[in-house]
């Protein structure tokens, strides 16, 4: 994969380190119809996975159904119970800061 989702899971995996430098970052669930796997993020729990779609990159936080989310950058999975995710498709604009207090919100949640 090497086009637009290739460029946006990196730039949500920046954020990611950018807002919580030690998270730990692994790939799970490795299997023949996802051989890159899934790239999990963790801090004291599971924070998010990034998962690649043919048409959007899902960002699905946890915990996210705690989580204030005053610039209402969840956009999925909005009746979950838990969990709230990010559908991100090729001409969409992340909220970058909202995006990192989100992940700060999520490790604050994990750390209580």
């Amino acid at each position: 994969m090497d086009d637009w989702r290739s460029t946006t899971v990196d730039s949500v995996r920046h954020l990611i380190h950018e807002a919580v430098p030690d998270v730990v970052e692994e790939i799970k669930w490795v299997k023949p119809s996802n051989p890159g796997g899934v790239p999990t993020f963790s801090r004291s729990g599971l924070v998010c996975t990034v998962e690649t779609y043919k048409d959007k990159v899902k960002v699905t936080f946890a915990k996210g159904a705690s989580l204030p989310d005053p610039a209402s950058v969840f956009n999925a999975s909005l009746d979950a119970g838990t969990r709230r995710a990010i559908d991100i498709q090729v001409d969409d604009m992340l909220n970058e800061t909202a995006f990192v207090e989100l992940v700060k919100s999520a490790v604050a949640l994990n750390e209580r």
